[in-house]
């Protein structure tokens, strides 16, 4: 089983969107912020893609790529920001941090499970 680790400050779009991945038959870890995530990951947790929110209080989801990036277990493993920003500036600072992929909230469960099966081939 592929697990996801999803990372966002709201705690409705933490159960609806793990709700959707467990229902799709992925392992699903949350962390409501940054700083828990990364906790996650130097404590050796196993993912093999991780979904983050952009806007979150204290780290950002850009901050957090950058953080992730630098750990070799996670130097190339997928990561999908899932925003309400669609700014070209935004996405492009995500993929220079080392984002694989983009999706805009509110993502349909097709959308967010497609985008996860594109990436995670």
């Amino acid at each position: 089983m592929r697990t996801i680790m999803l990372v966002d400050d709201s705690a409705t779009i933490l159960l609806s969107i793990s709700s959707i991945l467990s229902k799709a038959g992925y392992g699903v870890e949350k962390a409501a912020n940054a700083e828990l995530a990364l906790q996650k990951f130097t404590a050796g947790v196993k993912v093999d893609l991780l979904i983050t929110d952009l806007n979150m209080p204290g780290m950002n989801g850009i901050e957090l790529i950058r953080e992730v990036r630098k750990l070799p277990a996670y130097k190339f493993m997928p990561i999908l920001f899932l925003t309400t920003e669609s700014q070209q500036s935004r996405k492009l600072e995500a993929k220079e941090a080392g984002a694989s992929g983009w999706i805009v909230k509110p993502a349909t469960a097709d959308e967010l499970l497609n985008t996860i099966k594109l990436v995670l081939k």
